[in-house]
């Protein structure tokens, strides 16, 4: 056979885009009562606030650790009765993705992933502290997302979320 005649080897294909969850992990978790045993004598209707914060760190070639944070604080007037905190993280792998389509998936779809993790947790440590357990409600990080993509340009991959509850 000619050169002309042979059949063209077909271009190597191209790589898509892979998203992966490798691991999901309490990063770190924390419940103050700085008043105990005392607050448990009372019965009080406390005050809830509660922040939720996300964040997403390249450490690696196509590998992220992204995270999000809840604290929540219990007060009645000045006075903390607790303060708990979890950061839930997930190590999640990420490739051929376009640069675009890279602060969606750390800011919707990973915190989309360990929210319910993270719910779980602050509700087991504030119950195993003697308190009702706190059930955070569920949350729309898209709509997150693009509200803190509107406000300002972003300066973390993902959104920072402050709520305040009773």
């Amino acid at each position: 056979m000619s050169e002309a005649q042979q059949p063209q080897q077909p271009a190597p294909a191209q790589q898509g885009a892979t998203f992966q969850i490798e691991k999901v992990y309490v990063k770190d978790m924390s419940l103050e009562i700085p008043h105990a045993p005392k607050v448990f004598m009372e019965q009080v209707q406390p005050q809830l606030e509660v922040q939720i914060n996300t964040g997403a760190e390249n450490f690696a070639e196509g590998y992220y650790e992204v995270t999000v944070t809840a604290t929540v604080t219990a007060r009645v007037g000045e006075r903390t009765l607790f303060l708990a905190e979890a950061v839930q993280a997930g190590v999640f792998q990420l490739r051929n993705v376009p640069a675009p389509d890279l602060g969606p998936l750390l800011g919707i779809a990973c915190p989309t992933v360990l929210y319910p993790y993270l719910r779980e947790a602050i509700s087991d440590i504030i119950n195993r502290g003697g308190f009702p357990a706190v059930i955070l409600a569920p949350l729309s990080f898209e709509a997150l997302y693009l509200q803190q993509q509107q406000n300002a340009a972003p300066t973390q991959l993902g959104p920072r979320v402050e709520v305040a509850r009773n």
